[in-house]
C-alpha cells in the first residue's frame, strides 16, 4: 500500500501546501484542521466548545472518507491560540470520546488567525 492522499468536500478546504490528509503504513494522518465551514470556508463559532466541535466534525468527514473513523483516532494534538481555553476545550472534547480516548497532547498556536481559538490534528487507524 503507497501514500494515498485523502480529500474530501464535506470537510473544511485546506491551503495548497498541504492536503486534509495522508493514509499510509495502515494510518491516516489528518492535518492540522480548523473549525471552518465546509462549504463557505468561514471559522464556525465564538466559544471554544463551538469551534472544538467543528473540528471534529471535519475530521469525522475526512476520516470517513479515508475508510476510518473518531472511534479509530489513536492521538490526537489540539493546538490552542490561549491556553485558558483548555477547560472549555475538554468540556467539549469528552462529548465525542467519552470512553477510551485517543492519546493526546497539546501545543500553542504560533500564529495568530483572527478568530481562531483552535485545530486538532488527528493520527487514526486506517
Amino acid at each position: 500500500m503507497g501514500r494515498q492522499i485523502v480529500s474530501t468536500s464535506k470537510a473544511a478546504k485546506t491551503p495548497a501546501t498541504y492536503s486534509q490528509a495522508v493514509k499510509a503504513a495502515g494510518l491516516v494522518f489528518v492535518s492540522g484542521t480548523a473549525p471552518a465551514d465546509p462549504a463557505t470556508g468561514n471559522l464556525v463559532g465564538e466559544t471554544i466548545q463551538e469551534q472544538t466541535r467543528q473540528c471534529l466534525t471535519n475530521i469525522a468527514a475526512i476520516l470517513q472518507e479515508a475508510g476510518s473513523s473518531l472511534e479509530q483516532i489513536v492521538s490526537a494534538t489540539v493546538i490552542l491560540a490561549d491556553e485558558e481555553d483548555f477547560g472549555g476545550m475538554n468540556e467539549e472534547w469528552v462529548r465525542w470520546f467519552p470512553s477510551n480516548p485517543p492519546a493526546r497532547q497539546g501545543a500553542k498556536l504560533p500564529v495568530r488567525v483572527p478568530g481562531l481559538k483552535v485545530s486538532i490534528a488527528a493520527i487514526a487507524e486506517a
